[in-house]
Formats: C-alpha cells, structure tokens, sequence
C-alpha cells in the first residue's frame, strides 16, 4: 500500500510512483490511502487495485474501524509518501512486515527502512521515487498520470460545443491557491486575458474553484470580450477541460499539476514557493517569477508584504505566454 493523504497537486505528483511500484510488482495488490478531497485522482488509474480512503472528521468508531480493516488487510509492504504524524501512525498501525517511510523527527519511528528525505533539494516526484529505491525498485522515466472517464470527455465536450470554441485558441487562467501567499492580483489577471484575446485572438477561460467563483465573475467582467467563466467542475471534469486548453496561466496549484498530467503546457507563476521542488513537472513548461527579490521561495502561506507576486508585471507574464503559444506541446500521456 501507499499512502498520500493530501493535497490534490501533491497526490498526482505520486502517481510516477505508483506506476513504478505497479511495474515493479505487477502482479500485486497494490492499495492506495488518500483522503476523501484527492479520490478522483486516483479512481480510475489502472495501477490501484483498491482506494482506500482515510477520513479525517469521521467519529472515533468509524476511524477505529477503518485502522482494523487496514490491520486485517496484512500488508506486506506500506510505502509512506506523506511523513506527517498521522500517516506515520497509520503505517506503524498496519503491522506491515517492510514499512518505508522518509527519516523526518521522531515519526521515523514508525518506518523499518527509513529514507533519507531530499525534499528541499530534489522535485517532489523524485522526493516520492526516492521511497522505492530505497526497496531496490530501478526506477524508469517517471510520468504523471491523471484519469480523465469518459463522462467528464463529454462533459467538457458539451461545453465547448455550447459556446462555440473549437476552433478557438482556448487559453485558461487559473488565479486559485490554497495559500493566499501565491496568488497574483486580480486586475493583473484581468489585464493579462484582455492582452491574450487582443493579441491573440484567444478565448479565455477563468477558471474558479470552490469559494473563488465571485472573484472570477469579477475578473471576467473586467476583462470583458472574450473572456468566460468556465464551468463548475469536479476533479475529473476540469481535468478534461484543462486537456482542451491551448495553454495554462496558473498560479501554484493542484489545476497546474493536472494540467501537465493530462499533457496541456503550463506557464506557471511562482513566488513563495520554489519551482524545482513543486514546480509543473514535464518538458514544454514555463515558470514565471519576480526574480529581482531575494526572498522567493520562503514558503509563506500569509505575506503582508507579497511582493513576490503583487509586483509580477503582466507584460513579464504575458511575454512568457507568447513563447509558450510559439512553441509545441508537451507530449500526451
């Protein structure tokens, strides 16, 4: 089994991983351990035998009972990708006869191969790859993988027919980020679609996600002509979409990563945290960021200051997109 609780971005930056663990052990029960938020990531990847999903805020019985049907389970390899408290626990709690888990504090305890942890030094992909060579597993050409049904085909289909865009130059932006530390400003956004449908004669696409649908109605009244508000999405809908796109203009955050995953080109603008570790990974990928200061990449959630990304000049960004529309794609999974 291997486990990723969270995030979204962060859980399909482990499926090289699983794929590897799946070329490594092809005939096993492979489990994948998420939470209830990442389950689309998994569900319908053809290396997971079960999704086995771990929540939270369910009640003590209800926790008590799922630790008993991991127990029951035998596991004889658990693969910890995650390394906080909880994760650690649970992989102790499974009685496994090989745990793997990275050599953070005193939750390395809970491990019987502890790996060194270059999460500061390498992406998080090989950060994750690191927990099957320290098994032995040779590692090939890590790819991320992201399902996208059929269903959410047709769904984006649908959409795309009713507004009349295929054959459109259909750009999204995405402005979303669990941290308010790495999202850009809502005019230069606006700016930056008004420059992409003048110059381009693009289309495009706000994207929004839970909570953030006012601020993209405002964006879009902003930019005004050619610019919609895409849909409301689940995981696997926005996945087919982002496959629909063009280009990606996005902030640092899990649209990002499903949007390499299923093969669409990224600019990605980057400010507290570093591109190298958590960046879009894959060829074909642009990373924007305000490299005149010397505190980006400070990993702060909240900045009073945020210069980083407040001062990130819409023509810098707009520049990075005119190279990623005059160049191929990334190749499709």
């Amino acid at each position: 089994m291997l486990i990723k609780l969270r995030a979204i971005g962060d859980v399909v930056l482990a499926t090289p991983a699983l794929a590897e663990a799946r070329r490594a052990f092809p005939r096993g029960q492979i489990d994948f351990l998420t939470e209830p938020p990442s389950r689309q990531v998994l569900e319908g990847n053809p290396d997971v035998d079960e999704l086995l999903l771990h929540d939270r805020q369910a009640s003590l019985a209800t926790r008590v009972r799922f630790l008993r049907r991991l127990r029951a389970k035998r596991y004889d390899l658990v693969i910890d990708l995650f390394g906080n408290p909880r994760s650690a626990l649970l992989t102790l709690l499974t009685g496994a006869a090989t745990r793997v888990g990275f050599n953070f504090r005193f939750r390395q305890a809970a491990y019987n191969v502890r790996v060194p942890a270059r999460g500061h030094l390498v992406h998080e992909v090989e950060f994750n790859l690191d927990a099957l060579r320290a098994i032995g597993v040779q590692v090939g050409a890590p790819r991320l993988h992201f399902p996208v049904p059929e269903p959410a085909r047709q769904y984006a289909q649908e959409f795309v027919a009713r507004n009349k865009l295929s054959d459109k130059l259909l750009i999204g932006l995405n402005n979303s980020g669990g941290w308010p530390a790495k999202r850009w400003l809502p005019e230069r956004v606006a700016r930056l679609a008004q420059l992409l449908v003048k110059r381009h004669g693009a289309t495009v696409l706000l994207l929004w996600g839970p909570g953030e649908q006012a601020q993209a109605e405002q964006i879009a009244a902003v930019a005004g002509q050619g610019v919609l508000l895409a849909p409301p999405t689940d995981l696997h809908q926005l996945a087919a979409l982002l496959a629909d796109l063009r280009l990606l203009v996005t902030t640092d955050s899990a649209p990002m990563h499903i949007a390499a995953a299923v093969g669409t080109p990224v600019v990605a603008l980057f400010g507290p945290t570093n591109p190298l570790l958590q960046g879009p990974f894959g060829p074909g990928h642009i990373v924007v960021r305000n490299e005149s200061l010397s505190c980006l990449g400070c990993n702060r959630t909240v900045c009073e200051d945020g210069a980083c990304m407040r001062e990130l000049a819409v023509e810098t960004v707009y520049a990075a997109c005119a190279k990623a529309l005059s160049t191929g794609q990334p190749d499709q999974e």
